[in-house]
């Protein structure tokens, strides 16, 4: 097997350019993306998701690129593209085939493809291996090898950094294993984990963010519970988790790329086989009907204080997926207007983080830059650290006499006796 002296990372988005960028401090590197614009900017140190700051391309030894030609010197392959769902929460793996077709148009023998995009047990083997064999004429562990490293990069998370956070590898047999390993361990500090196989690997990354979703469920679905109970959801946690194995989860809306979407490639896969998982997609179930739920809530307490829905106005502190990010995909927060725009309320929508050119960005969606007058409703869905520091006093400045906050992540709970307005939270 060739020494491994080249790496190319396929894909350039929040997982691909941090890998990049980290194994192009200890390997000459070949990043490629098929977005012309992308690789403009990166050529120019600028990544416009914020993810990566200017320093961080510095001291790089690495090669931006958006034609394939220039992979042909690569010998070990990362490959970290997009893995979403459809409108029928069905796998697109186009971005992965495509991939796939194009390292086997510059592979050689004996080298290493390595996949990080999340996908279900047995994708890599099953549906990626043979569209490189498809285009390159080379057969898979005779003439190269395949490994799968799931990737665990928490965007807006300047702590948990690629260097420290463990790393699961696998592959091909023992001896690609081993190679692999090889290569990471130079990037990785925090230790490397060796999975059994790659259907290993997989399975474990995407049980990573099932598992999160459905406990999330949990808590979403107590939060109703207790909402007609008559008591905050955000109390009874507190009282629990004095119990010495409670897991403290939270309520809250799940969107992004990961925990609402990984899930569904589970159940994919699990249907496919003939078992349909009942907790996972129930646990998927609560957490979509959560923004429906809160602008139901918005507007129930709106009319009960006499207000006239079709005359109210809302404001929405955050569209992000998660706090301190500029990333929009599949933002539940969209869900939020709309079912606020179901009862005829005006929304307006705030975010300093939100780019009103991302190609995410709804059309109807109406970002302002600025709050302008009083508000029926305002609602912080997202608790950006801008929000935070502005204080709730901030919001009541712009809140009508008798108006309703819904402090999604109950940030600000001493707003709860505060007469001036009516304070909810999941």
């Amino acid at each position: 097997m060739a020494s491994l002296n080249k790496i190319g990372v396929i894909g350039l988005g929040y997982v691909g350019l941090p890998v990049a960028l980290e194994f192009a401090r200890d390997y000459q590197v070949v990043a490629f993306d098929i977005d012309s614009q992308r690789i403009a900017e990166l050529q120019q140190g600028i990544d416009i998701t914020e993810e990566m700051l200017p320093q961080e391309f510095e001291g790089c030894d690495i090669h931006f690129t958006d034609q394939k030609e220039d992979l042909k010197d690569v010998n070990f392959y990362i490959v970290a593209v997009p893995t979403p769902v459809d409108e029928h929460k069905i796998p697109q793996l186009d971005a992965l085939r495509q991939a796939s077709k194009t390292i086997g148009e510059v592979l050689s023998k004996n080298d290493i493809v390595v996949f990080e995009s999340t996908v279900f047990p047995g994708c890599t083997e099953e549906i990626c291996i043979p569209e490189i064999e498809k285009s390159s004429g080379l057969r898979y562990r005779q003439d190269f090898k395949a490994g799968y490293s799931p990737e665990r990069i928490n965007p807006g998370d300047r702590k948990h950094t690629l260097r420290k956070i463990k790393k699961i590898v696998s592959a091909t047999d023992e001896e690609s294993l081993e190679r692999v390993y090889e290569v990471y361990s130079k990037v990785i500090e925090a230790g490397i984990f060796k999975a059994k196989s790659i259907k290993v690997a997989e399975a474990a990354k995407i049980i990573e963010n099932t598992q999160r979703d459905v406990n999330i469920a949990l808590m979403n679905e107590l939060s109703i519970i207790f909402d007609r109970v008559g008591i905050r959801t955000k109390d009874v946690l507190e009282a629990a988790s004095t119990k010495w194995n409670f897991i403290n989860f939270h309520p809250g809306l799940v969107g992004g790329h990961c925990i609402d979407v990984d899930p569904y490639y589970l159940s994919y896969k699990s249907i496919e086989l003939g078992y349909t998982p009942d907790v996972i997609l129930s646990g998927r179930k609560v957490n979509n009907q959560i923004p429906h739920f809160i602008a139901h809530k918005v507007a129930t307490s709106l009319v009960k204080s006499d207000r006239k829905l079709n005359q109210c106005r809302v404001l929405i502190y955050g569209l992000t997926f998660k706090e301190n990010v500029r990333d929009l995909r599949n933002s539940r927060v969209f869900d939020l207007v709309n079912g606020l725009e179901k009862f005829e309320m005006h929304v307006d929508a705030l975010d300093p983080h939100a780019d009103p050119n991302d190609a995410e960005m709804p059309s109807h969606i109406n970002l302002i830059q600025d709050a302008k007058g009083d508000y029926d409703a305002i609602i912080l869905a997202v608790a950006h650290e801008d929000f935070i520091q502005m204080g709730s006093n901030h919001l009541l400045q712009h809140l009508k006499e008798g108006g309703v906050i819904y402090d999604v992540k109950t940030v600000f709970p001493e707003l709860q006796s505060n007469p001036a307005c009516i304070y909810l939270s999941l």
